[in-house]
């Protein structure tokens, strides 16, 4: 890296974090540097918090793997409030990285206090004043709190929410045949702390999250039996029963306030889209064409919803969109091949299976973005904040959970034992 020595003049002065986030300076005080300063191309620094073994290695983990480029390298100081940086400001300043991330934690009675700060090194500005979070003083909690504070972190330079205290279902398929077991799946964000939520001897498809991230929809299917949708709470509780119909009942989809769930049923002949309360009950039929209608997916507005049709002709599936309050129905795909969809956050993408390959249109219907072969024929789901997917591949014979930036992070892949499907992610629990 380039270094340089320079003779600083600047106005500094203490600070308190206060939530008024006021500048850290105030009279002029001249620095002599007598050390190389080495400058970085990253966009924020992070110094580890004080008091904590836990949450900041999977802060400054969480953060680099976006777009923003964190470092805690080669950094001149190792300040944990704005206070302990007035007066020695312009180091930072002169390194060149637009933001600075300081903080310290403390335990009382079980509990523990994380305190941080984002500055902006430029002016010295504390972005929302000093932010605080308490959580308990065990590992899964200080690993949850540790992802809440990259999503503020990151929402504060960026002005977009992070996607990191999120949760990433998933199934992983061993042996096959009679012999298949079947396990869903649920692990953090980065691809730690995984662990099982349901195992059956046959199948588990598409798996489907509620709004506030506390349950997953899913359909099992056992050895010489047809599929069952089921309703299970993550953090405990058995799976509930919500399609007890003849027939092939699939792809369960939460409606935006949670209150109902969209799947496909063939219980009254050829496969239709029906809508059910998600506590259960009678299913009302959407759709009623000659042709098969598969996988249906909520618009985030609640206002209509995206399915499959093969009305076009036999293998030839195409997207369309029903509207809740006209029954109108439009088709969305022109590829020759379409499948899978299912919205980005505000609506405005849809990530499908185009073909054999993954990829994203616009609610238009135009291809925005090839993601390529996953080699298993698995569309992407959208990260909460729509800036990355995940999807499910095949590398060497292992299954592989690959999550992919779209705007410049870094891609990285957790494998999985046998094949890994369906991945889904889910809004941080509420």
């Amino acid at each position: 890296m380039r270094t340089h020595k320079k003779l600083l003049t600047s106005l500094l002065a203490s600070a308190s974090a206060l939530l008024v986030a006021p500048s850290i300076f105030a009279a002029p005080v001249v620095l002599e540097l007598d050390y190389d300063i080495p400058t970085q191309q990253n966009q924020a620094a992070f110094v580890p918090f004080a008091g904590d073994t836990v949450m900041s290695s999977i802060i400054l983990n969480d953060l680099g793997k976006t777009e923003l480029k964190v470092t805690s390298e080669n950094l001149p100081q190792q300040p944990h409030s704005s206070n302990e940086l007035a007066g020695t400001l312009p180091v930072w300043q002169s390194i060149g990285i637009p933001y600075l991330v300081v903080g310290s934690s403390s335990t009382n009675r079980g509990k523990v206090t994380t305190n941080y700060e984002v500055i902006e090194v430029k002016s010295g500005r504390i972005l929302a004043g000093k932010q605080s979070l308490t959580a308990n003083n065990d590992k899964e909690s200080m690993r949850y709190a540790g992802h809440v504070i990259a999503d503020k972190i990151y929402e504060l330079i960026t002005g977009t929410p992070g996607d990191f205290s999120g949760r990433i279902a998933y199934i992983e398929e061993e042996l096959s045949g009679k012999n298949k077991v079947s396990r869903l799946k649920i692990m953090d964000a980065d691809g730690e702390n995984a662990r099982t939520l349901a195992e059956v001897k046959g199948s588990i498809f598409s798996p489907a999250w509620s709004p506030d991230g506390k349950r997953i929809a899913y359909s099992v299917q056992r050895d010489q039996s047809y599929q069952v949708i089921y309703v299970q709470n993550v953090d405990g509780g058995g799976a509930t029963a919500l399609t007890p119909f003849p027939g092939s009942n699939l792809s369960p989809s939460f409606s935006p306030d949670g209150s109902k769930i969209l799947f496909s049923s063939s219980f009254e002949g050829s496969a239709d889209i029906y809508e059910i309360s998600a506590s259960g009950g009678q299913p009302k039929r959407l759709t009623s064409w000659p042709s098969s209608e598969v996988q249906p997916s909520y618009a985030p507005d609640g206002q209509s919803f995206v399915f499959v049709s093969d009305r076009a002709g036999f293998n030839k599936p195409q997207i369309y969109r029903y509207e809740f309050g006209s029954g109108r129905t439009t088709k969305l795909s022109n590829s020759g091949y379409a499948t899978s969809p299912q919205f980005n956050s505000d609506g405005s993408q849809i990530a499908f299976l185009n073909g054999s390959s993954a990829a994203i249109m616009n609610s238009n219907g135009a291809i925005t973005a090839n993601l390529g072969n996953t080699g298993i024929d698995e569309a992407p789901s959208f990260s909460p904040n729509g800036k990355r997917v995940v999807y499910a591949s095949k590398q060497g014979g292992k299954g592989i959970i690959t999550i992919k930036s779209l705007n410049g992070g870094e891609t990285f892949g957790k494998s999985g034992q046998g094949i890994i499907r369906s991945p889904v992610w889910s809004a941080s629990p509420k």
